[in-house]
């Protein structure tokens, strides 16, 4: 029997409410420019050799924006949303760059002694930190040659003008 307003009562009761039904909306974070994530990601060269793999080890935590990331492979995560496995094949230079031969440059011993370590030995294929200009930070450059008196360093990134596979894994986004 229904009641005034609609409420149904029972026979001689007093009116009952209609249930009140909500539904839960949870959204699924999906990665924004300026997002922080925490990703397992896999980067490989264009012969499919690993680069680096943090699906071995403990996952990334990063924040997009900040140049932890190369600014073309923070753009593929941009949309992705959480819980997400991608895979992504990037031509050459897409990912860090085409090789620019003026980063490729001659530096004398002279120079190294006077600001690095004096007795530092140089080997063909080492990586060799250096501080920047202001000091704030540190670039590498690889040893290409040795000659009498200076060292060839390449100041381009290891895959610059190759291409590149990105795999990842998105584990949580904020």
């Amino acid at each position: 029997m229904r009641g005034p307003g609609g409420s149904h009562r029972p026979s001689g009761g007093p009116p009952m409410a209609a249930p009140l039904v909500i539904l839960a909306m949870s959204a699924i974070p999906t990665v924004r420019p300026d997002s922080f994530l925490t990703l397992h990601y896999r980067l490989a060269g264009p012969d499919g050799a690993t680069i680096l793999d943090t699906f071995v080890d403990k996952p990334a935590t990063l924040s997009l924006g900040s140049g932890q990331l190369a600014p073309a492979i923070e753009a593929l995560l941009v949309g992705l949303h959480e819980g997400a496995e991608a895979s992504f094949e990037l031509p050459p230079g897409a990912a860090f760059g085409e090789r620019n031969a003026a980063l490729v440059q001659r530096v004398s011993l002279a120079l190294l002694e006077a600001h690095g370590e004096p007795e530092a030995e140089y080997a063909v294929g080492e990586v060799v930190e250096f501080p920047t200009p202001d000091g704030e930070g540190r670039y590498a450059g690889v040893v290409r040659e040795l000659g009498p008196g200076w060292v060839l360093f390449d100041f381009n990134h290891p895959l610059a003008g190759r291409a590149v596979r990105f795999d990842v894994k998105l584990l949580g986004v904020m």
